[in-house]
């Protein structure tokens, strides 16, 4: 089975479903070891399922046929008080539970199992949009590699383009390469879901959660925010691209190329920014000290002709002396002095 599987791959004859369709009922494509272990899970306890199905569904049957008041009019006292089935319907559920929950608690410490990474991506949820971070990269600046990732309006859809589900900013991701992921929010609950990669994992504020991701083909992957976080709750999309390492490699440069252009934009902006400011502060500063001198000086003017006439003829009055009133009128004077040149000092 798996020959003719590979054969038709490699001829172009499988076509996967990475994404939603109208109408699906059953799980989309994996892209992911993590997901086709979900679904080898699944398939095993639904065979489960159908055998107890049958089962239940004959036996009701049957009792309803043969055991009905037109076609047994005997009521056996027995019936319903037999040791032996009781034994068998409660040993039989155990056992079946019990090669239910080997498997499953193997699936689980799999999946919680973080590989040794080589690539590590922290996703931020926020209202109503999505934060990524390149931790293991850096721009020209210095600066991780980051950039948010926004739904694209129904109004700008292209053909063929899926609605609620087209971003303007995917995810790019090699393949064949453990990558771990790291959510978390900044304001709510969300949920960082890809149903084809078997993710789903909760983004609380203040906290990391930790999620292992491997893709074995080159597809894009979609999923969005499974936790009510809002009015905008569904506008929340993730789009994540897996490429081969050389097309990879060559995004990153060019991503960290454009950041440090827009960076450094943006730096020469708040420079020249700065530079207005400190050209109208200075202006601000210079009216400021022209007009507080101005001030001083007519103030300093007008107590000198209120105040130097009647305070030298007190003084004359008062002081028998001539020591005294030369003494009073180079104090008075040197009061001016001082003023004057504090004055200056201050605004000039």
């Amino acid at each position: 089975m798996t020959f003719f599987y590979n054969l038709l791959l490699n001829l172009g004859l499988v076509v996967f479903a990475d994404t939603p369709e109208p109408w699906a009922i059953g799980f989309q494509d994996g892209v992911s070891p993590t997901f086709n272990g979900i679904l080898e899970l699944h398939n095993s306890i639904f065979f489960y399922l159908v055998i107890i199905a049958v089962l239940v569904f004959w036996m009701m049957g049957a009792i309803i046929l043969h055991f009905n008041s037109k076609n047994s009019k005997i009521t056996y006292k027995y019936l319903v008080h037999g040791t032996l089935i009781e034994v068998l319907w409660t040993i039989f559920p155990a056992i079946i539970l019990i090669a239910i929950a080997i498997p499953s608690f193997k699936l689980l410490y799999i999946i919680d199992e973080l590989v040794l990474p080589t690539i590590t991506i922290k996703a931020t949820g926020s209202q109503w949009y999505w934060s990524y971070e390149y931790s293991d990269y850096e721009t020209e600046s210095g600066d991780p590699i980051e950039f948010d990732s926004y739904m694209v309006p129904e109004s700008d859809l292209e053909l063929g383009q899926m609605r609620l589900l087209e971003v303007d900013q995917p995810v790019v991701l090699p393949t064949d390469t453990h990558v771990r992921f790291l959510i978390t929010s900044t304001d709510v609950l969300h949920d960082f879901a890809l149903p084809s990669a078997g993710i789903k994992l909760d983004a609380a504020p203040g906290r990391l959660n930790q999620a292992s991701f491997l893709s074995d083909r080159e597809t894009t992957i979609t999923g969005q925010c499974s936790e009510l976080c809002g009015v905008y709750h569904s506008f929340m999309p993730i789009v994540v691209n897996t490429v081969n390492v050389e097309e990879y490699l060559s995004w990153i440069d060019s991503l960290s190329l454009s950041l440090a252009l827009i960076s450094s934009s943006i730096l020469n902006s708040f420079l020249n920014l700065c530079l207005g400011f400190r050209s109208l502060i200075s202006l601000w500063v210079t009216m400021f000290k022209k007009f507080l001198n101005h001030l001083i000086s007519n103030v300093l003017n007008l107590f000198n002709l209120m105040y130097q006439a009647p305070l030298s003829s007190w003084m004359g009055e008062w002081c028998n002396t001539p020591q005294r009133k030369i003494f009073t009128v180079y104090n008075r004077c040197n009061l001016f002095c001082i003023l004057n040149n504090l004055s200056f000092t201050l605004f000039y």
